[in-house]
């Protein structure tokens, strides 16, 4: 029997990191949610165990990165190293420019159970488990979305058994498949994986330490060990936890190698077998692909749905995260600010090619670890020792400036155009401002969840002028930014402080530093998105960058009288 139920601004379908992530964000701007997930509950082994700055901002903007911090074991070093431990590279970030640590491990059980509970902050966000997904139909106003109960589910598999009689259909203007690399949503898309399916077997076993005992105290950083005979990674976790992959032949038998006496033999060259309890071996293979569609109208998909990452950066987690940041704010601005859905299509174009990236920076990891052949070894070990001691290249290799910075392709992302050496498109750092209280806080915890408006020792609605109400209508913040010390005082001070305005300080002059190379100068203002990337920065007026808001959004309001046509089609 097919009852019809509620009626929601978006449907969510899958409860892994990206499906909550995106459940919390879009709570938190008040959408209301359905999320639908198969298992009735969690899968309970970890698959993620790294998070980075980026995703922990991310968590930040969906009001959850304290409760979650606590459970992570951070700024641990990485290490690339020999089979006798001897340490070619390591990877030790001190500096947190967004904010955060910039590695930190996990336990993704945790996590998603902390997540899950989170979620009951926001009646407006209805999560409903043991319901399989079994039918979409959408039409120009929204999508049908049918579930009935799941029986005899198997984790990770396509499909399970449903009861027919339990079949329920809701509808929702949205609906955005975070079901994973195996995604129904993206087969009833027809949209198609291209990329690589690597045959590389490795078998990953999940340790938990025996009660009372330091199983793990000698193995305290991260390890990448480049054995040629049997290339190893060794990972902490929080809580007394690790994991072990290690990398397989093709003459190595699957059952023989997840045995316990083999388990057991591979482990005694790194822990002590009789201090550890095993939770999980596991020989597994990896993929390296990417989605042709990521949207088809109302219907969106998200995390490995879109996009599949190899494990040797930790990136495919975080992944899904970006895309639940960048996806959320985007879906609030079509449904309460009234801007057109075609700026759903910059998701894809956004999106897309930083998860490209990153999916070849992982594989091209994991081709330096897993090398094999000896003399081809010795010749990746001299390159590495090379390269951690020439000048300035050192210093890129040990602070990873490998992996793929937070900035979105010209002409692809919904902002200003990026002048010369300009910020346009690229992720802002987060410093700890001071507030006019004297309080010390994370930027973003000033600035809110939506657009904000930063007038660099002005109040930005000054230089906004009538322009002030078309960004007061997408809910903009307003703030004053000033360099430390640097605030009004006196008479002066009391004649520029005004209400729905907030000032802080730059105490450490990263903000005000980052700006002043990018040709910020004082009286110019900067615009972050949502996602806290740079949408603009203008400098005397403010014409143009309001022009292109309008028409990035397609919002139904005029431009700024002095706006000529030819101003507006020349921010673009």
């Amino acid at each position: 029997m097919t009852t019809d139920a509620g009626t929601y601004d978006v449907a969510v379908v899958g409860l892994g990191p990206t499906g909550l992530t995106l459940a919390h964000l879009l709570g938190r701007r008040g959408l209301r949610t359905l999320v639908l997930e198969k298992e009735p509950e969690f899968y309970g082994n970890a698959r993620a165990v790294y998070t980075d700055d980026e995703a922990m901002r991310v968590f930040q903007t969906a009001g959850v990165a304290d409760d979650v911090h606590g459970d992570m074991d951070l700024d641990c070093p990485v290490q690339w190293v020999r089979s006798d431990g001897r340490v070619m590279v390591q990877f030790r970030p001190t500096q947190k420019p967004l904010g955060w640590p910039v590695v930190n491990f996990l336990y993704q059980p945790s996590l998603e159970t902390k997540l899950e509970e989170l979620l009951a902050r926001y009646p407006h966000v209805e999560v409903r488990r043991g319901r399989e997904l079994v039918g979409i139909r959408q039409d120009v106003d929204g999508v049908w979305v049918e579930h009935a109960a799941s029986t005899g589910t198997s984790y990770g598999a396509s499909a399970s058994v449903v009861d027919q009689r339990s079949v329920r259909t809701d509808r929702a203007r949205y609906l955005v498949g975070a079901d994973g690399g195996r995604s129904l949503v993206r087969s009833w898309l027809g949209s198609e994986m291209t990329g690589t399916s690597f045959p590389e077997r490795w078998l990953v076993v999940d340790l938990a330490a025996k009660k009372g005992v330091d199983a793990f105290g000698h193995k305290p950083y991260f390890d990448f060990v480049c054995d040629p005979v049997r290339p190893t990674v060794s990972c902490p976790q929080p809580g007394g936890r690790h994991r072990f992959e290690f990398a397989l032949t093709p003459e190595d038998d699957k059952d023989h190698f997840e045995s316990d006496a083999t388990v057991r033999r591979l482990l005694s060259e790194h822990v002590d077998p009789d201090s550890v309890t095993v939770l999980r071996s596991l020989v597994y293979t990896f993929n390296a692909l990417v989605a042709d569609r990521w949207r088809d109208g109302r219907v969106l998909l998200a995390g490995d749905a879109a996009h599949m990452t190899p494990q040797f950066v930790g990136q495919g987690m975080n992944a899904g995260i970006r895309d639940a940041d960048n996806l959320s704010w985007k879906l609030e601005a079509v449904l309460r600010h009234g801007a057109d859905p075609a700026i759903l299509d910059t998701y894809q174009s956004e999106r897309a090619p930083h998860a490209k990236a990153m999916i070849d920076f992982s594989v091209f990891n994991k081709s330096l670890v897993s090398v094999k052949d000896p003399r081809a070894a010795r010749a990746r070990d001299a390159a590495m020792w090379a390269a951690v001691r020439t000048p300035g290249l050192g210093r890129y290799v040990r602070n990873m400036g490998m992996k793929p910075k937070p900035k979105y392709r010209k002409a692809t992302y919904l902002g200003m155009p990026r002048r010369l050496r300009g910020v346009e498109g690229t992720l802002s750092p987060q410093p700890v401002v001071r507030t006019y209280d004297g309080r010390s806080v994370r930027l973003d915890d000033v600035t809110g969840t939506g657009w904000t408006v930063i007038g660099i020792g002005v109040d930005p609605r000054h230089v906004l002028g009538n322009d002030t109400t078309t960004w007061e209508r997408v809910e903009a913040s307003f703030l004053t930014l000033y360099g430390a010390g640097r605030r009004p005082q006196g008479p002066v001070g009391e004649k520029v402080r005004t209400d729905g305005v907030v000032d802080v300080e730059d105490t450490a002059g990263a903000l005000t530093g980052w700006l002043r190379r990018a040709g910020a100068r004082q009286g110019s203002l900067l615009v972050l998105r949502p996602d806290k990337f740079v949408f603009g920065i203008a400098e005397g007026s403010a014409d143009a960058l309001t022009a292109t808001l309008v028409h990035h959004l397609g919002l139904d309001l005029p431009v700024t009288a002095g706006t000529t046509s030819t101003e507006v089609e020349a921010a673009w």
